[in-house]
């Protein structure tokens, strides 16, 4: 005679081991891209097992549940650290005030409240229950905790509120520190964006030498001063595509000076994946990979749509699943894996500056 399981005792076991396997545990980086069907939610989980989520997604309660789904049954998280808001557009902060009901928060980052006519957050996103808030500025760090015995851990604000870093990120400071960036030369520039978008916080974390950009939906224009007349960011792993793939933002001197090895588009089944992104980001040398939230359904732009297994959803809306990707950086943050669970896709690939050490030695 078989043994009786029960049922519920095995799904909270499961529930458990997978828990374990998340945080701090495995002393891992894991970025999370949870679906928010052309909004935004990047969850990220530290090797000390700390939690940064940039962007909420849109309101309504969907992808609220979503990113919480994916933080407390995924990640094994019971608390959202730190919540940072690009900017005041309602596909990146009108989930903040519905998720801190479903899941603490701790710490808001943002640009505060503008005078005059700049678009505004709503009463809701103002008053949602959170520990603490403040303004970021370009050069704040992001105060995290350190693993025992892993790589340096950081998060660094290089632009908010239209202004950049001052100075080179400190990676690259004696390399940069006089040096012209020649992909710059001439740069092309598009008619001037007056929307928040341009507003927009522009993260860069760092796990040893892996280095992953989010700059939210911050647009051409402003783009360019990150990288001319020097680069003040250097390169790095993984480039969020910005802005949805919208080809109002993603200038082609920003993606090929950061020359990213893996790209990762949060677009949605008609917002998005537009066809000068994704010649820029096929044209760009350095990039390996390119992976969609969501199959682009455009009539006369399937072509602008990766392999299949590179895309985590291909259903719209209302029969979308909301599958999510997932980023894991390894201990010693050497190599990082990327995976698309829904297609059971799994790619390994080196970290740049540790393969460049690797190399030297």
């Amino acid at each position: 005679m078989k043994p009786f399981l029960n049922p519920i005792l095995v799904l909270v076991v499961s529930m458990l081991s997978a828990s374990a396997l998340a945080g701090s545990s495995d002393k891992r980086l894991d970025i999370y891209w949870c679906d928010t069907e052309g909004g935004a939610a990047t969850l990220i989980v530290t090797p000390a097992g700390e939690s940064v989520l940039i962007d909420a997604g849109n309101p309504g309660g969907r992808d609220s549940q979503r990113i919480a789904t994916v933080a407390t049954e995924v990640a094994g998280l019971k608390r959202i650290d730190k919540l940072i808001t690009t900017h005041f557009h309602v596909d990146h902060f009108g989930g903040a005030a519905k998720l801190s009901e479903l899941i603490p928060i701790g710490h808001v980052y943002d640009n505060g409240e503008f005078p005059g006519g700049w678009e505004r957050p709503s009463k809701e996103y103002l008053n949602f229950k959170a520990e603490t808030r403040s303004v970021i500025k370009p050069g704040d760090t992001i105060e995290l905790k350190q693993a025992d015995g892993s790589p340096e851990m950081s998060m660094t604000c290089l632009a908010a509120r239209r202004e950049v870093i001052a100075a080179p990120v400190p990676k690259i400071q004696k390399e940069a520190a006089a040096m012209q960036n020649v992909l710059a030369e001439g740069a092309k520039r598009k008619r001037e964006d007056y929307s928040d978008n341009a507003n927009s916080i522009v993260t860069l974390t760092r796990f040893g030498d892996f280095d992953f950009f989010d700059g939210g939906d911050l647009t051409w224009n402003a783009e360019i001063k990150l990288v001319a007349p020097v680069n003040l960011v250097g390169v790095v792993d993984v480039f969020q595509v910005e802005h949805h793939g919208l080809d109002i933002s993603n200038n082609p001197v920003l993606v090929k000076s950061l020359a990213p090895t893996v790209a990762i588009m949060n677009n949605g089944p008609t917002k998005g994946g537009m066809t000068e992104v994704m010649q820029t980001l096929r044209g760009t040398e350095s990039i390996k990979a390119i992976y969609q939230m969501h199959r682009h359904l455009n009539p006369g732009e399937e072509a602008n749509n990766q392999p299949d297994e590179f895309i985590a959803n291909y259903d719209p809306t209302p029969t979308c699943q909301g599958h999510y990707i997932k980023l894991s950086v390894d201990p010693q943050a050497k190599t990082y894996t990327v995976t698309v669970p829904s297609t059971k896709h799994e790619r390994t690939f080196d970290v740049k500056g540790a393969a460049t050490k690797t190399a030297s030695h």
